[in-house]
This record gives C-alpha cells, sequence and structure tokens, in this order.
C-alpha cells in the first residue's frame, strides 16, 4: 500500500475525478512488444469545444514533443479532452481529437474556428515497440468513450510501458482537499493525475526517505538492471485540476508548484526529461460564441491560494508515489524489464515498510 504523502485531507477516491465533473479513461494495448496505450482526461461531461475551461500550462524542461500547448498558454482555455499517450503517436491521437470534435460540431473549421488539439507525450520505447506506432484513433475514442469517475491506476492506458526511477511507472492520482480562510471556511478539492515516466532509481524518495540507493545496491534484476551511469532521459506529465474559481493566470501559478512535488520524489528536471504541468478549474465554462461584448468571471483573491498551493504540492507527490506503488511488473521490447516496486523486498522489508 503506498504511503500517504502531507497533512491535508484527501477526497473519497483519492483521484482527480474527487473534482466534480472529472473523468478519465484508458485505452491499453499490452501483447508482446506493444506497451502502450492512450489515456483521457475529460474536465467535464459536456463538450469542451463548445463550454471551454480556463486553463494554464507550465514547461519546467523543455524535451517533449506535445502538442496543443501554444495556443492553451495564449487563450487561457481547454477546448477539447486533455490526451495522453507515447512520443510517436501525438500525431495519430491529435487526429483522432480533431475528427471527434468534428463529429459533433460539423462546423469546425468552416464557420467555426478550428481546434486546438492537446496531446502529452512521454517515450515509452524501454518497454514499448514504439517503431510499430501502434495506437491508432479508434485507441483515442475508446479512452474517450470509457472515461468514468473510477479508473486504474499503474501499468494501463498512456502508462502502459513508462518507466519510473528505473521501476515500472505510469499513471498516478490523487486528490488533496483546501480550506481557505476568510472565505466562510470554503473548502475546495485540488486533484492530480501524472504520467510518470522520469527519475534514476538512485534518487527515488518516498515520503522524504531516500530509499534508492539502498534499492540499487540489491541485485539489479530485482529492480530492472538499472543503468545509473546514463543522464536523464524520462519525462512527467502532470495534470491538476481543480473546482476553485481561478482565472488561466492563477492556474499559471497552481502549475508552477507542481515541480516542488515531482522534486520532493528525487527528480531534479534532467537534461533529457520533458517536466510539463498543466493546470484547470471546473468551476466555469467559457462559451465558444460570446452572448454579448463582456463576460463576468469569478475568480478569488490572489492572497488566498496558500492552501491550494500546498493541496497541488502534495497531490502532485501523492500521484507519483501512487503511480510506483500501483504498476505491474512488466516485460516488453526485447524482454526488457521494469520491476513494479511493490514486488521489490529490501533487507528491511518491503519499500512501505521503511517509510
Amino acid at each position: 500500500m503506498a504511503p500517504i504523502i502531507g497533512s491535508l485531507p484527501a477526497g473519497p477516491s483519492n483521484s482527480i475525478s474527487d473534482v466534480a465533473g472529472v473523468t478519465v479513461g484508458h485505452a491499453t494495448l499490452m501483447q508482446g512488444s506493444i506497451q502502450t496505450g492512450v489515456t483521457v482526461i475529460r474536465p467535464h461531461g459536456g463538450d469542451p469545444f463548445r463550454d471551454k475551461v480556463p486553463a494554464a500550462t507550465v514547461v519546467l524542461n523543455g524535451f517533449g514533443k506535445s502538442m496543443g500547448l501554444v495556443q492553451v498558454q495564449e487563450l487561457g482555455v481547454l477546448e477539447t479532452p486533455i490526451a495522453l499517450t507515447n512520443t510517436m503517436s501525438v500525431g495519430t491521437v491529435a487526429t483522432a481529437q480533431i475528427l471527434s470534435a468534428m463529429k459533433a460540431n460539423p462546423e469546425i473549421g468552416r464557420s467555426d474556428p478550428t481546434l486546438n488539439p492537446l496531446v502529452f507525450e512521454c517515450n515509452d520505447g524501454y518497454l514499448n515497440d514504439i517503431q510499430a506506432m501502434a495506437v491508432t484513433a479508434a485507441h483515442y475514442q475508446q479512452a474517450l468513450d470509457d472515461a468514468a469517475p473510477q479508473f486504474a491506476q499503474g501499468a494501463v492506458g498512456a502508462g502502459r510501458g513508462m518507466s519510473c526511477f528505473d521501476l515500472k511507472g505510469g499513471i498516478g492520482s490523487a486528490s488533496r482537499y483546501a480550506k481557505i480562510s476568510g472565505v466562510d471556511g470554503q473548502q475546495y478539492c485540488v486533484g492530480a493525475l501524472v504520467l510518470a515516466n522520469f527519475g534514476k532509481l538512485t534518487d527515488l524518495t518516498l515520503a522524504g526517505i531516500r530509499i534508492g540507493d539502498q534499492l540499487h545496491r540489491q541485485d539489479a534484476t530485482q529492480t530492472g538492471s538499472p543503468e545509473n551511469e546514463r543522464p536523464e532521459m524520462g519525462s512527467i506529465i502532470m495534470i491538476i485540476a481543480t473546482d476553485a474559481p481561478l482565472d488561466a493566470r492563477q492556474l499559471g501559478r497552481l502549475a508552477k508548484r507542481c515541480g516542488i512535488g515531482l522534486g520532493r520524489t528525487g527528480s531534479h528536471y534532467g537534461h533529457g526529461s520533458g517536466d510539463i504541468a498543466l493546470a484547470f478549474s471546473t468551476a466555469q465554462t467559457i462559451s465558444y460564441r460570446p452572448d454579448g461584448a463582456t463576460q463576468q468571471f469569478f475568480m478569488l483573491h490572489d492572497s488566498l491560494l496558500d492552501p491550494l498551493f500546498k493541496a497541488v504540492v502534495e497531490s502532485t507527490e501523492q500521484a507519483i508515489v501512487n503511480a510506483l506503488f500501483a504498476a505491474e511488473t512488466v516485460i516488453g521490447r526485447d524482454g526488457h524489464r521494469r520491476s513494479a516496486l511493490r514486488d521489490v523486498t529490501l533487507s528491511g522489508g518491503t519499500p512501505a515498510d521503511l517509510i
């Protein structure tokens, strides 16, 4: 069982879907050398092209090939579900997003504006035959159709072939409640979902305890034959959802705090690591067609954001830890293996016993 991070209370499912309306779906490919997939996060149950939500992205280290970040940063809204996949499947999934949106909105690119597809990626090529380009548009649609409040974590969806600290990584999620003082004790939910594919074993830190060195001293076959002399070549995508009323600028401030939670697990944003965060709010939507020249928009005062910052840090760290503990051992391309953290034993017991 994963250790509990921090002091803030978690939501009922301790996942991003504790933010009301947010759902997650997967399509998982897991046969032989094909170990990959697609994960989709829906910000609400409607059509995000018609009812956009405020959002912002932050690039901590830009060694990545994600699509759609420029327009999100410029306009401050999401207009598609958020898709996660492997590096070589970004174009396929982006095309699938466009086709899905055009089916629901036939005037896209005609009387309506074109669509900004939003696809995040990590390189799963150690376990997955990434050159096979096995992901298809149908896999995106499957993940979209299967999106639900309850969803699997670990080696599923886009996380199927991902590695984390030379162990099996993948999808992890968590949530925290933040109480805002001075607003009649109002409580807001912050949820995180990560695609964890980063880190070197010796750096692994769980709940403030460095266990990576101990794992490294074990038999290398148990922990996936770590190559600790190589440079950092992984990535992580961190998605934050909240029901707090925030504008895009404030959401950017939340997204920056993902880096603190990431760093607490032992990451140092290595040269070859694409570390990207996105935050969005479900508190209000923005219509794709204006009803008038102005729109009323509510947001918290900046001086009240500290509890939300803390919730982002704790939920991000917890989501990474949950990804490690939820993952199963996977053997993929050319016999490459990544062991699950839960399958690893130490002289003092399991990793969780040391925390």
